[in-house]
């Protein structure tokens, strides 16, 4: 056998070994995520959230709602935040030097007027150039402040909020009324351990808002967009539960979540070098307080909703998917000591290491791994039946993963409830696999080039904005 030939039949067999792995570990994961989910949802009937709302011993929150050029939506985004139903809480917004119309929406929608307001200096941040509150809401203000990027907005938030925890909110974002009672609840049940939290993101394309709410739950037009719908699903009521059941919770969603205000202070706040803040700040949490000894938890509660707008065209959407794989990387690569070290328990020798093999290794393997098993089976090295039947079982894999994804949101919440969106999904999750999966690991892989060249920066997003709904008779989208 020539080296050529060697070669092909070792990387075809590396590559059915990480799909082995990867769906083995989705398997598992799906298994535990149906248990939790089940057992959240029947726990929530007694988890007492009116008693949560109207005790005096409830912690206010402070939200921070960085915004950069996000005229589009962010007076929506605002609006949703102050109909949050929590006892006490106040929203800053960190304006970071927008070159749009953001400030001006703000001051139109909610009547600011500057003031004067001291703020801690604990994290070094962009300079700040004013300070706004709002004559019809009093706890919502605004902070006005030179460009430095999201982590620096986040970091101004930090310093200027008065609470002792934190959500830090997209301002593309929406939540439901009742979801920060919901992620803070395990908070509330046991301060002293937990110290983060982080609720579902969902997909807010297609859906009716009125004044900051989501009045209407409905598919995207697009269909891209409706292919992320499964892809969310997937990764957050299955993937997240999972990492979070096994105390080992890697990211919380920079749309949504809940952090220990102190704590976060204390560990340097956001990072502006790096394009995944939220990822490499939970990150360096589990290391902070592994290297201390400290019992802590960092959990993901699945039915807490935030809305997001998604993109619809291929660019943005390629942009944005470089930039969390960038993200990623970076976390992972800055605290690479944590890789099978002991020290920090299954944490360092199970999930970081599962993280850089299938989430930065494997579409590496995946992506080679196309052209060389089809090589192999061209050139006879192969059985080309044992190919196909590969590829058919990898096919129903992938399927039956976001279909069980799909069953899970279905029989626990339900979302959607027109019947035929139901099916579209299962028709979306079924044809995901083949050209939408190898779309997504392509620009993964294209996101460590990038890293490797140290490319930066976030990269354009469109958007419609979240007060944008098209009329239920338009044709469907591309």
């Amino acid at each position: 056998m020539s080296v050529l030939e060697h070669a092909l039949v070792v990387f075809s067999l590396i590559s059915f070994g990480y799909f082995v792995l990867l769906n083995a570990v989705y398997l598992v994961f799906t298994g535990i995520a149906w248990r939790r989910v089940t057992y959240y949802r029947r726990a929530r009937q007694f988890s007492g959230a009116d008693e949560a709302f109207a005790s005096p011993l409830t912690p206010p929150v402070s939200i921070l709602l960085p915004a950069f050029n996000e005229e589009a939506g962010i007076v929506e985004s605002v609006r949703s935040l102050l109909a949050l139903r929590f006892p006490e809480l106040e929203v800053i917004v960190i304006n970071d030097g927008s070159t749009d119309g953001t400030l001006r929406r703000l001051a139109d929608g909610f009547d600011l007027a500057p003031i004067r307001k001291a703020t801690r200096t604990t994290l070094p941040t962009a300079p700040i150039r004013g300070s706004y509150a709002s004559r019809k809401h009093r706890e919502l203000w605004v902070i006005d402040k030179e460009n430095g990027g999201k982590a620096d907005a986040l970091n101004a938030g930090v310093n200027a909020a008065r609470y002792p925890y934190f959500c830090a909110v997209d301002a593309d974002a929406i939540l439901e009324p009742d979801a920060l009672l919901h992620v803070a609840k395990p908070i509330l049940d046991d301060p002293d351990v937990v110290v983060a939290t982080g609720g579902i993101v969902r997909i807010a394309n297609g859906c009716r808002i009125e004044h900051g709410q989501v009045v209407d739950v409905a598919l995207p037009r697009s269909r891209l967009a409706t292919l992320q719908v499964v892809e969310y699903l997937r990764a957050f009521l299955v993937g997240r539960m999972g990492w979070s059941r096994l105390g080992c919770l890697l990211i919380i969603s920079g749309a949504f979540g809940v952090f220990q205000r102190s704590l976060v202070a204390v560990a340097g706040g956001y990072s502006t070098t790096t394009v995944g803040e939220d990822v490499e700040l939970v990150v360096r949490l589990h290391r902070y307080l592994r290297e201390r000894g400290e019992a802590y938890r960092i959990q993901f509660v699945p039915d807490p909703v935030a809305w997001t707008e998604v993109p619809e065209d291929l660019g943005s959407l390629a942009r944005q998917r470089r930039r969390w794989q960038r993200g990623l990387a970076e976390a992972l690569w800055r605290h690479k000591v944590v890789t099978l070290n002991p020290r920090y328990g299954v944490f360092g020798l199970f999930a970081v290491p599962s993280f850089f093999l299938i989430e930065l290794v494997g579409p590496v393997i995946e992506l080679i791994g196309y052209p060389s098993v089809i090589a192999g089976a061209a050139l006879g090295y192969l059985s080309l039946t044992f190919l196909v039947a590969f590829s058919v079982v990898a096919i129903l894999v992938g399927a039956v993963l976001s279909v069980a994804a799909l069953a899970l949101e279905e029989f626990n919440f339900r979302r959607y409830k027109r019947g035929r969106e139901a099916a579209r999904l299962v028709a979306m999750s079924l044809v995901e696999n083949l050209g939408y999966r190898q779309l997504a690991t392509l620009w993964r892989v294209l996101a460590l080039v990038d890293v490797a060249r140290r490319r930066g920066g976030w990269g354009e997003v469109r958007r419609r904005g979240l007060g944008y709904a098209p009329a239920r008779g338009a044709s469907r989208g591309r």
